[in-house]
């Protein structure tokens, strides 16, 4: 007999992280592949999440002088040829549309029936067809900025595919901006992402880098991307959102031309940001362990589940009584810009398997009720986040609900921090690095790595050699400090240090 204890979910994330995470998501019936090729269907648990990041995320750009409107899925190739980086970028990446209407043939298949004038171009970001209408709103200083978000699907036709991380349709917003000055543009692109990284700590309970993107990284078409980047529990780098400083590029292709107040024509200074469906991925790999989905508090589609224990009719209806009581109860506490979402359990299934359940779900509280509870006023409660469970009065819980769900979302956000902290490094010569990032196993490679703080330098040998190692420059960290060096891998000079990890 092996001794290793027994998981929900298997293979552990130790074993085989990859096909853990696939697992997880089955285990918590988030989402399944789809008949379309490379795309995903989103089941409702899944939904729920992705629904309440949008209901936060939505508030933070409303409060911050944005507004929501919607632009075309379909945009004309002529558009992107005007940007030529920007096109070049995402050439390999683009859906084209290129007939339109279908007519059956003789052997009863359907065939399209016409070429279009011009190829469509279904959307894989928006800012060449927003800044076509931006072109036509802005005349003078007097109409900018413009501050908008778009929630929409997008198409990246991605070969390797996996749920929620990169699939070839995907779901996000994007913001575009236009403002009449550079500072102003700056400013909105900074603002901007530290939205995301407010959103990510303090509702995600994920500790994020926010950066500057390199050279070689950057948003094709940018003058400057910064972005926000978390570590995984298998150590690898997830970029959680990106917030971009466009400059005068796309306005000088687009012909967003204004009357500034001395009189003079000038190009808009613009931006774009966005975070997308990225993020459910993000949260499943921050805080998910053996048994399944963990969720903070803040995001959970349930905080509380109510799960009733009886043998007869009798016990039945009683003990459904005080869980309708307990749920009216516990639904008018305020919490999270809300109030508690509770659900009662009565499924007749068995009682560990409707547990086991809410665990693979990754519910924060669950709260056992049967006669034996209702007999002293109490329910037997248990922690998602710590599995620890105890026989708690009604009373008490009620009053302290909010606080315990703040201290699981608390714990959570120390827990992956404390992991980011354990496996960052400070690296300064090549034989380290080279150790650092090289599995024992190069055919199935064991959870191994991190962040790696080194100097580094724009050269195509570094390039050819993260390309090799599959390592990427992540970022330079805003927040850090100016110290020469030298380049861990080709040796020149260097200012600053920036974030290398493996990444998705």
């Amino acid at each position: 007999m092996s001794g290793k204890a027994k998981t929900a979910i298997v293979p552990t994330r130790s074993d085989d992280y990859p096909e853990w995470y696939q697992q997880v998501i089955k285990a918590a019936d988030l989402a399944e592949v789809s008949p379309v090729r490379g795309c995903m269907v989103i089941k409702p648990w899944g939904w729920s999440i992705w629904e309440n990041m949008q209901a936060v995320l939505d508030g933070m750009f409303k409060a911050t002088g944005h507004e929501n409107a919607y632009f075309p899925l379909f945009i004309p190739m002529s558009f992107l040829q005007k940007e030529a980086e920007h096109v070049e970028g995402f050439a390999k990446e683009c859906a084209v549309v290129t007939h339109h209407r279908l007519e059956p043939v003789p052997d009863g298949k359907l065939m399209p029936a016409a070429p279009l004038d011009e190829p469509y171009i279904v959307r894989p970001t928006s800012e060449t067809i927003i800044g076509a209408m931006y072109a036509k709103w802005v005349e003078s200083y007097r109409d900018l900025p413009i501050l908008i978000n778009q929630w929409a699907n997008v198409v990246r036709w991605e070969m390797r595919t996996r749920l929620f991380l990169r699939t070839a349709e995907f779901l996000w917003q994007e913001g575009h901006t236009a403002h009449a000055t550079e500072a102003e543009a700056w400013e909105e692109t900074r603002r901007m992402l530290d939205v995301y990284a407010d959103f990510a700590e303090n509702w995600m309970a994920m500790p994020v880098i926010r950066g500057e993107k390199t050279a070689g990284e950057r948003f094709p078409g940018a003058v400057s991307t910064l972005s926000i980047e978390a570590m995984m529990q298998d150590r690898k780098a997830l970029q959680a959102g990106t917030s971009h400083f466009l400059g005068q590029n796309f306005s000088r292709a687009q012909q967003i031309k204004f009357q500034d107040q001395n009189g003079q024509e000038a190009f808009a200074w613009t931006t774009s940001w966005g975070v997308s469906t990225r993020l459910v991925g993000a949260l499943i790999m921050s805080h998910s362990d053996d048994d399944g989905l963990v969720l903070p508090p803040k995001l959970a589609p349930k905080h509380v589940v109510l799960l009733p224990i009886y043998r007869n009719d009798t016990d039945r209806a009683n003990v459904l009584a005080y869980c309708d009581s307990l749920k009216r109860d516990l639904e008018a506490i305020p919490y999270a810009n809300g109030r508690l979402r509770v659900q009662i359990d009565d499924r007749d299934i068995r009682g560990g398997e409707k547990a086991w359940h809410h665990v693979k779900r990754g519910v924060p509280l669950r709260a056992e009720i049967g006669p034996k509870d209702i007999a002293q006023d109490a329910v037997f409660l248990c922690r998602r986040d710590t599995g620890t469970k105890a026989s708690t009065p009604r009373a008490p819980f009620i009053a302290t609900v909010s606080q315990t769900l703040d201290e699981i979302q608390a714990n959570l956000f120390q827990r992956a921090l404390k992991l980011r902290q354990d496996n960052t490094v400070t690296i300064d010569s090549l034989a380290d690095f080279q150790a650092y990032f090289t599995p024992k196993n190069e055919e199935r490679p064991e959870i191994h790595g991190g962040f790696a703080l080194c100097h580094f330098s724009d050269d195509p040998a570094v390039d050819r050699l993260l390309k090799d190692m599959k390592v990427t420059i992540r970022c330079i960290p805003l927040e850090g400090d100016k110290e020469p060096g030298r380049c861990v891998i080709s040796g020149q000079p260097s200012s600053q240090r920036a974030v290398f990890a493996k990444a998705y």
